[in-house]
């Protein structure tokens, strides 16, 4: 028999992360690793905001501020794993969150 093909649907998603205050001078190989696990998935990042150096809310490893990143993207359904395992396992950055924006997204209709 035959499979009959899985329509690939589009979500969007947005992403904050913060980078060791330590380590912001690599924070453009950071970025850029960000957005080729997004574009390899098939993604496509549609807004990427750094907000800078800023203090935190609590000490996070005994740290009292860091480099905050706002990127919002679009892709498939496993590409929030992809990047969640990329956050964990980088050491430079110490806290994300990733929240789901849109459960059907059509990147031709948007602009």
């Amino acid at each position: 028999m035959f499979e009959i093909p899985k329509a690939e649907r589009f979500r969007k998603w947005e992403t904050l992360f913060i980078i060791h205050p330590d380590r912001v001078d690599e924070k453009d190989s950071l970025l850029e690793k960000f957005r080729q696990i997004v574009q390899g998935k098939s993604g496509e990042v549609l807004k990427l905001e750094e907000w800078g150096l800023r203090k935190l809310a609590y000490p996070i490893a005994k740290k009292r501020k860091g480099y905050y990143v706002l990127a919002e993207f679009s892709g498939k359904a496993d590409l929030p794993q992809e990047l969640e395992n990329f956050f964990r396992i980088d050491e430079r950055v110490i806290r994300f969150i990733i929240v789901k924006l849109e459960e059907r997204f059509k990147p031709e209709i948007q602009n």
